[in-house]
């Protein structure tokens, strides 16, 4: 069975008590309908989640929808507390980070949002690709006019030379997909050992990638892969010229494929990006050249930035974040204020979920487990961390956002708990319960009032629940060792791509290392049912496979389900086509623009 990254590999950079941890988030799509009955943006606004169409050939063609009232001209000024922490394509591993890199780059496919609502659709590729062979094949032709910053063509031999890229030197933390499914390997350490990369003095060229002409890349794999639209989607996916790639420092500035190219980046200071003028829109479905310019700042306090916005001070009115959230500070004042209220922008965070987790080789016994689920305080949790912006409560394991997804309740609660359900649980396990750990990272106020919380919940059944507050580094390092003494945290995560296809088979398979299975989650029904799913070529039916195994390990109760999470951001009054982008969960830089006064 192949070996994919942890549902906790990257953490986007949103700073609120609703992500407490690590997450990764990528790129999403299939063959679901978007849920609701209203239009896209009501949806988003009203908290729903979405999940992404797969779009046609003729919805892979440009331009982009326009932005209802959109201008051109003007300079946006994007101000995040921290820089980047990468931006060569195949080390990008973060949604915000994927959502902005839009703006400079471009991957074989990729997600066009209309009125809120997501559809995969091809990119630089005609379509969204076209299988064969059970799935082993995948083939995709590049579109007509496809240039880089300087003029010169994209080419089928860049966008392979791109993904050849993963399994070099330095690209270790990037996505570990293109290695392992290429080359048929358990993970990436194995496929390395098959192919080095690019620049490796021994086989530099990757057989199992085609470029049979300019325009056409063939992917053949050792085993079905239904997934590969949605991989495609993926930073990793960009094309990258062997003559521009200046190793590390490709980092700093990648060369252009998008709308933007960059002018100058200052590490931890400033990013300004300038039109690119051989960036075609009737190649592109997915983005817009509206602004003349993008200026980013990195480093001041988001306090600070968020009060200029909302009272349009400085730059304020022009000024946009894309990382971070409203302050709590403000919060509560800008949704009194009518006018400031207008710039919240608010909405679900794409397929991500928070949850409960439990070292299940420290608790063992389910009928614990089944106690825990029931002592967890859900609405107290959540009200002291933020209150209902930060999501709903959540009873599964995966999202709404996940297509297939089905609505299943295994152990109804009250959101405040049921204490004397949770006894009965007590009575029937195996052993005396009277202690139990809970670690957590402690760089916030709310998270040490969470615990609390917590330790009066448990105390009331009669279990001393002993905290162990860290830093983020050690929270980090520690927490996910397999012999870690803890025995419950709370995780927001995300799957790489709004399928099932990277949440069980990811984390739950039993000879997962601890850095995968966190929680080290073992039953061998479920280790033969990842296995016979793995095979299956047709992406419907994996992802219906997965969904209703998702159920038989949620009766195991591996993990309580906390949130389907939500974000709120904020824009200044002369910024429009603001809105959280419903993969990414960030607001959507690509859309963005000035307002005419």
């Amino acid at each position: 069975m192949p070996r994919f990254r942890t549902r906790t590999a990257a953490l986007p950079a949103l700073a609120t008590a609703a992500v407490m941890l690590m997450c990764s988030c990528s790129a999403g799509a299939g063959s679901g309908a978007a849920e609701g009955g209203k239009g896209g943006a009501d949806a988003v606004r009203s908290g729903k989640r979405l999940t992404a169409t797969l779009g046609t050939a003729g919805d892979s063609r440009g331009p982009a929808p326009a932005e209802p009232g959109a201008h051109s001209g003007g300079t946006v000024r994007i101000a995040n507390l921290n820089d980047y922490s990468h931006l060569d394509p195949q080390k990008i591993y973060a949604g915000e980070s994927y959502s902005t890199s839009l703006l400079w780059g471009r991957q074989l496919t990729q997600y066009q949002v209309v009125d809120g609502r997501p559809k995969l659709v091809g990119d630089l590729a005609t379509d969204t690709g076209q299988s064969s062979d059970g799935g082993r094949t995948w083939t995709y032709h590049l579109k007509d006019g496809i240039a880089w910053e300087d003029g010169q063509p994209i080419t089928a031999e860049q966008v392979k030379y791109g993904i050849e890229r993963t399994f070099g030197p330095g690209f270790e933390l990037g996505p570990t997909y293109w290695p392992e499914w290429l080359t048929g390997s358990e993970d990436r350490t194995a496929a390395v050992k098959k192919y080095g990369g690019p620049k490796s003095t021994e086989n530099a060229d990757l057989d199992a990638i085609e470029t049979p002409d300019e325009r056409t890349v063939v992917f053949h794999f050792p085993e079905p892969q239904s997934d590969v639209p949605y991989m495609a989607a993926q930073s990793s996916s960009s094309p990258v010229r062997k003559d521009k790639d200046t190793g590390t420092d490709y980092d700093v500035k990648p060369f252009a494929s998008g709308p933007y190219r960059i002018a100058e980046h200052k590490r931890n200071q400033s990013l300004t990006l300038e039109r690119n003028p051989h960036w075609k829109p009737e190649t592109d479905p997915i983005r817009h050249q509206y602004p003349d310019r993008f200026e980013f700042t990195f480093g001041k306090k988001i306090l600070n930035t968020a009060q200029e916005v909302f009272n349009s001070r400085g730059d304020g009115a022009g000024t946009v974040s894309t990382k971070n959230e409203v302050p709590p500070e403000l919060y509560a004042e800008a949704r009194r204020d009518p006018k400031k209220r207008e710039l919240l922008v608010a909405g679900s965070q794409g397929a991500y979920t928070s949850d409960l987790y439990i070292k299940n080789n420290r608790v063992t016994d389910p009928e614990v487990r089944k106690a825990i689920h029931y002592l967890f305080p859900r609405e107290q949790a959540r009200q002291v961390l933020g209150g209902p912006r930060l999501g709903d409560f959540a009873t599964t394991l995966s999202s709404p956002a996940v297509v297939g997804w089905k609505k299943y309740d295994l152990y109804p609660v009250r959101p405040g708990g049921d204490i004397e359900k949770a006894k009965e649980h007590l009575a029937r396990a195996k052993g005396k319960v009277t202690t139990l750990t809970y670690a957590y990272e402690s760089d916030a106020p709310e998270k040490d009032r969470l615990a609390q919380v917590l330790v009066d919940a448990f105390a009331k059944a009669g279990i001393k629940l002993v905290t162990k507050p860290m830093d983020k580094a050690a929270f980090n390092d520690q927490v996910f060792r397999g012999d870690a003494p803890y025995d419950l945290w709370i995780s927001t995560n995300s799957v790489d791509w709004p399928t099932p296809s990277t949440l069980l088979p990811d984390s739950y398979h039993s000879k997962l290392d601890a850095l995968a299975n966190s929680i080290r989650y073992s039953n061998p029904q479920v280790d033969k049912e990842l296995e016979r799913i793995a095979g299956i070529g047709d992406a419907q039916r994996k992802a219906a496979a997965l969904i209703d195994l998702e159920q038989v390990v949620m009766k195991d109760v591996p993990v309580v389900p906390f949130l389907y999470t939500s974000v709120t951001q904020f824009r200044g009054r002369d910024i429009g086509g603001a809105a959280i982008h419903p993969i990414y969960g960030s607001i959507a830089a690509a859309a963005l623009y000035v307002k005419k006064s």
